[in-house]
C-alpha cells in the first residue's frame, strides 16, 4: 500500500483519518496494551461515515433520532474513543484517551455502554455487535411505524471484522436481518484477511459476499481506503430497501511495520516503529498531538448534526402533549400507570378462581392483560411460540409488511434472539421479551450475560424448566441452569409457583430499569397456592411465608416453582403428626438477598430444621439459605437433582428422583431424629 499516494490523492481526508491512527498508536503504547490494527485499518471508512453520513450531535449523545454506530469489533475500541474525542463529546477529553485501559477510566479495553453515552452497546465478544445492530434496526422500524418518520427515522451502522463473521451468532443475525428486510441497517466488513493466529484462510474459506447475498442483503465490494468509493457505497446502501453489507478491503495496521500481519492485530508499542508510522502519515511526532486545524475540522463534523437535532426538537414540540408524554415515557423505560392495576386485578381473579395452570400458561394469561396497556412490549420466541406461550391476541407479526406488529418469529436462533433483544432494549422505546426452553439458555448465554453487564432490562421467558417436561428427556431437562442464572451478577432469576406469583414476576420484570429478568416456568400444571388475595407484590421480597406452622415451629420447608405445592402437601402431613412446619416460597434468591437482615431472619429464623426442595441441583444457591447466614450450621437437607434426568412421563420422573411429598416428609423427620 503506497501511503504517499493516499496522502496526495485526498490530503484533507487523510489528515482527519491520520488523527484516528495516531491517537490509537499513542494510547495503546501508553497503556502497553490494546489492539492497534483495526482502528488504523478502518480509519478511512470511519472518517467518511462520520463526516458525510452519520446523523449525530456530539453535544447531545442521547438524542433519540440519532443514527446508531455499533463497533462490533470491540477490541478496536480506540477507533470509537478517538472519534468521540475528535468530534467533541464532553465525556471524552484528551485525558481519557491518555488513560486508555486504566482503572476507573471511561476508556475501557472494550467499549462499555454504561460508561459512555457515545457508546451504544458493549462489544468485545465477537459477533455480539452485529447481532445487537439487527435489534437496533428492528427497534427503529417498529418505532417509526408507531411514532412516524417525524420522530423516528435513522440508520444503524455497524463495523464488523472477520472474527465477528466467523462467530455463529453472526449467521443467526445476518439471516434474521435478511428475512426482516431491515433497509436501514448498514454493516461494514473490515475485510483485512487477518486473525490472531494468521491469515483468515488457515481457518476459513467462506465467501462472505455470497453468504450475505444468499441471506437477502444488498452487497458491495470497495477499497476501504478510497474515500470516494466509501462515500458512494454508503449512498448506495442508503438507497436500497435491503440490509446492506459493504465489504471494505483494508490493510490492518495501515502504514506500520506490522501492516498486513497477525502481529498488527494487537498492541503496537515499539517506539521506533511508531515514529516511522507517524512519519509515513505526515503526522506530528508528539504523543497525543492532533494539529489544531484537524481538531477543528473534526469538531465541526461533531456539530453538523445540531441543525438536524433542532429540526427534530421543533417537530417534537408540534406533537400533542399526550403524544410527547408517551414518547418520553417509553424512552425513559417507565411502565404505564395502568400496569399495577391490571396486575392486581388479575391476581384477585386468580385467587378467587383457583385454576390449575402451567406457569407458562400463567405467563400468557399475564401477557394477555399487560400487552394491551403496554404498547412498548415487543415479544417473540425462538420457534417455540406455542410452547412458550409468548404470543397474545392482537400483537400482530412484526415483518416487512407490518412494522406495527409487536411479535417476532425469531426462528431457531436463541443466541441471535437474545442479542437482538439487547439491541432493541438499548435503542430505547421498547420492552423486548423472548422465549425458549430453559435448557436452551445455553445457546443464549453469551448475550444473557451481556444483558446483565449492560444493564438492559430484557425479559427471558424460559419454559419447560425441569424434569417436569417429561418424555423429551435429559437433552431438554435443565438441572444446572438455575445455578448459572443465579450466579450471574445483575440478573433476576424468578421461578414462580403459581399464576399469582407469575403475575408478580412479570410486574417486576416490566418495571426494572437496569436488570434483566429470567422467568423460569413450568410445562406441567400447578395448583393456585396464593388463594388469599394481597395487593402487595410478595415476589418482590424474594421469599415469604406462604404457610406458617401451627404449634411449635420445628421445620421450615423452602421451595421454588413447581415444588412449592409439594412442600405444602408435606406440611399437611407433618402437621398431622404434630410437627409444626412453616413453608417458605422462594421465587427469587436474588431479591431475597436484597432484603434487610431483619426480614430475612424473620422469614428464616434460626432453630428449626430446614429442607430445600427444587427440581434442580443444590448448586443453585441453596447453601446460604439451608446452612444459614450467621456461620452456625443448621440441620438441613436438600430434595432435588444430583444427576441428569431421563425420558419418561413427568410423574414417574419425580418419583424416580425422590422429589416427592413423602421424601420431603421423610427428610424433615430424619433431621428431627
Amino acid at each position: 500500500m503506497d501511503i504517499a499516494k493516499l496522502r496526495e490523492a485526498h490530503p484533507d481526508h487523510w489528515k482527519r483519518a491520520a488523527a484516528i491512527r495516531t491517537l490509537t498508536l499513542d494510547a495503546v503504547a501508553e497503556a502497553n496494551s490494546g489492539h492497534s490494527g483495526m482502528p488504523m485499518g478502518m480509519a478511512d471508512v470511519a472518517t467518511v461515515l462520520f463526516e458525510k453520513h452519520l446523523k449525530f450531535d456530539a453535544s447531545a449523545p442521547t438524542w433519540p433520532d440519532r443514527d446508531r454506530f455499533i463497533l462490533s469489533a470491540g477490541h478496536g475500541s480506540m477507533l470509537i474513543y478517538s472519534l468521540l474525542y475528535l468530534t467533541g463529546y464532553a465525556e471524552m477529553p484528551l485525558e481519557a484517551i491518555k488513560d486508555f485501559r486504566q482503572m476507573g477510566a471511561v476508556t475501557a479495553g472494550h467499549p462499555e455502554n454504561f460508561l459512555l453515552d457515545g457508546v451504544e452497546t458493549t462489544t468485545g465478544p465477537l459477533g455480539q455487535g452485529i447481532a445487537n445492530a439487527v435489534g437496533f434496526a428492528m427497534a427503529e422500524e417498529a418505532l417509526r411505524a408507531r411514532f412516524g418518520k417525524k420522530l423516528q427515522d435513522h440508520y444503524t451502522y455497524c463495523f464488523a471484522g472477520d472474527g465477528c463473521l466467523m462467530e455463529g451468532v453472526s449467521h443467526e443475525a445476518i439471516a434474521l436481518a435478511g428475512r426482516q428486510k431491515l433497509g436501514k441497517l448498514v454493516v461494514f466488513w473490515d475485510n483485512n484477511n487477518i486473525t490472531i493466529d494468521g491469515t483468515v484462510d488457515i481457518s476459513d474459506r467462506t465467501n462472505q459476499v455470497q453468504r450475505f447475498k444468499a441471506a437477502g442483503w444488498h452487497v458491495q465490494e470497495i477499497d476501504g481506503h478510497d474515500p470516494e468509493q466509501i462515500d458512494a457505497a454508503i449512498a448506495a446502501a442508503k438507497a436500497t430497501k435491503k440490509p446492506s453489507m459493504i465489504a471494505c478491503k483494508t490493510h490492518i495496521a495501515l502504514g506500520h511495520a506490522k501492516q498486513d500481519t497477525s502481529k498488527g492485530h494487537g498492541a503496537l508499542t515499539d517506539a521506533e516503529e511508531l515514529k516511522a508510522a507517524k512519519e509515513a502519515y505526515g503526522a506530528p511526532l508528539g504523543a497525543f498531538e492532533v494539529p489544531a486545524d484537524v481538531k477543528k475540522q473534526w469538531e465541526e463534523i461533531g456539530s453538523k448534526g445540531r441543525a438536524d437535532r433542532a429540526a427534530w426538537e421543533a417537530r417534537f414540540d408540534e406533537q400533542s402533549e399526550r403524544r410527547q408524554a408517551e414518547f418520553n415515557r417509553v424512552f425513559a423505560g417507565e411502565a404505564p400507570k395502568k400496569l399495577s392495576a391490571v396486575i392486581k386485578a388479575l391476581k384477585k381473579q386468580i385467587s378467587e378462581e383457583k385454576p390449575k395452570m402451567a406457569t407458562r400458561a400463567s405467563s400468557q394469561a399475564v401477557l394477555e392483560v399487560v400487552n394491551p396497556v403496554m404498547p412498548e412490549t415487543f415479544g417473540g420466541s425462538a420457534d417455540l411460540t406455542g410452547s412458550n406461550n409468548t404470543l397474545t391476541e392482537g400483537l400482530g407479526t412484526f415483518d416487512e409488511t407490518n412494522r406495527k406488529g409487536r411479535y417476532v418469529y425469531y426462528g431457531i436462533r436463541e443466541h441471535g434472539m437474545a442479542a437482538a433483544m439487547n439491541g432493541i432494549s438499548l435503542h430505547g422505546g421498547l420492552r423486548p421479551y423472548g422465549g425458549t426452553f430453559f435448557c436452551f439458555t445455553d445457546y443464549a448465554r453469551p448475550s444473557m450475560r451481556l444483558s446483565a453487564l449492560m444493564k438492559t432490562p430484557v425479559t427471558y421467558v424460559m419454559t419447560h424448566d425441569s424434569i417436569g417436561l417429561g418424555e423429551d428427556g435429559p437433552t431438554h431437562q435443565p438441572v444446572e441452569h438455575l445455578a448459572i442464572c443465579r450466579a450471574t451478577p445483575n440478573t433476576l432469576t424468578i421461578r414462580p409457583c403459581d399464576t399469582v406469583e407469575t403475575a408478580e414476576a412479570w410486574e417486576i420484570a416490566l418495571t426494572s430499569q437496569s436488570t434483566p429478568s429470567v422467568l423460569v416456568l413450568t410445562r406441567q400444571g400447578l395448583p393456585t397456592l396464593r388463594t388469599d388475595h394481597k395487593n402487595t407484590n410478595l415476589v418482590s421480597k424474594g421469599a415469604y411465608v406462604l404457610a406458617d406452622s401451627e404449634g411449635k415451629r420445628q421445620v421450615i420447608l423452602i421451595a421454588t416453582g413447581s415444588e412449592v405445592h409439594l412442600a405444602m402437601e408435606a406440611r399437611e402431613k407433618l402437621q398431622a403428626e404434630g410437627i409444626g412446619t412453616r413453608v417458605v416460597s422462594m421465587p427469587s434468591m436474588e431479591l431475597f438477598a436484597e432484603q434487610d437482615e431483619s426480614y430475612r431472619r424473620k422469614v428464616l429464623p434460626a432453630g428449626p430444621v430446614r429442607v430445600g426442595v427444587e427440581a434442580a441441583t443444590r448448586a443453585g444457591g441453596w447453601d446460604r439459605w439451608l446452612l444459614g447466614e450467621r456461620g452456625r450450621e443448621n440441620k438441613q437437607a436438600f430434595v432435588g437433582m444430583t444427576s441428569f434426568g431421563a425420558s419418561a412421563p413427568a410423574g414417574e420422573l419425580f418419583e424416580k428422583y425422590g422429589i416427592t411429598t413423602d421424601n420431603v416428609v421423610a427428610q424433615a423427620k430424619a433431621l428431627l431424629g
